[in-house]
Formats: structure tokens, sequence, C-alpha cells
């Protein structure tokens, strides 16, 4: 990925369309930059805590989120994003410099995301187990 220039200042969105048939977040930004984000890879790195944790190696591998829909999206200020999934979540908020990254990288992303389903030897689509224990004896 090219470095960002030396300013501070990090892109802004110029424009914001939600395409539900197709299940994409398609964000241009003042620099130029073009991109249309699944809401798949969104819902599986979202910035919530229910997600990412409260700490390194405590992130929430997610599953089952292939189509998933965006049913609502809240500004939040002049920085961010906080979408509603139709899972349910809502609890992340997506800023502008997340969504940048999200779009630039999201062929890596959906690597590592591919690749941390099969060390923990899961399926892209397995639904979510419940969150209090469950039936799989890790806990």
């Amino acid at each position: 990925m090219a470095a960002m220039s030396a300013s501070a200042r990090s892109p802004q969105p110029t424009a914001v369309t939600v395409h539900q048939s197709s299940r994409v977040l398609e964000i241009a930004f003042d620099d130029g930059a073009h991109f249309r984000i699944p809401f798949e890879l969104m819902r599986v790195y979202s910035p919530s805590a229910e997600v990412q944790g409260h700490g390194p190696g405590q992130e929430v591998l997610q599953t089952g989120k292939r189509d998933v829909v965006i049913e609502a999206v809240e500004p939040v200020g002049h920085y961010a994003l906080q979408p509603r999934f139709s899972d349910g979540h809502d609890s992340g908020i997506f800023t502008w410099e997340y969504l940048y990254r999200l779009g630039a990288e999201q062929d890596a992303l959906w690597a590592r995301y591919e690749q941390r389903l099969a060390e923990a030897g899961m399926e892209r689509d397995l639904p979510m187990a419940p969150s209090s224990g469950g039936a799989c004896g890790h806990h």
C-alpha cells in the first residue's frame, strides 16, 4: 500500500453509498481513492469491542456473516459512521481512516480472515456459536 501523505490530515469522504442488492458500501475520498467494501468484510472486521476484544489476542472470529446487510447507517460527528447490521450488531464505529484501510487493504484482510478461519478449523458460513459457553467444549 502506498504511504499516506506527510500531512497529518486523513483523507475525507466525498461520497458514501450503501448498496443493498450487492451488499457493499461504496465510498470515495478526496484524495481520489474509491472503494467498494463488502458488508461481510465490514462486519467481520468491525472495530467494536465485541469483535476486537479489549486487547491483543482477544479478537472474536466472526462466522456466518456472508449474507449480512446494513439496515441503517448513522453519522458519528464528522469523523465516522455507525452501521446497524441485520444480525443486530450495531456497536462498531467506523472512522473514515478505518474505512479507508478496509478498502485499501481488503485483499490482505480477506486472506487474513480465511487464514484465521483455517487455523481455527472453522468455516466462513458456520453460524456463530453462543457467546456464553456453548456445546463446543472449548470454554
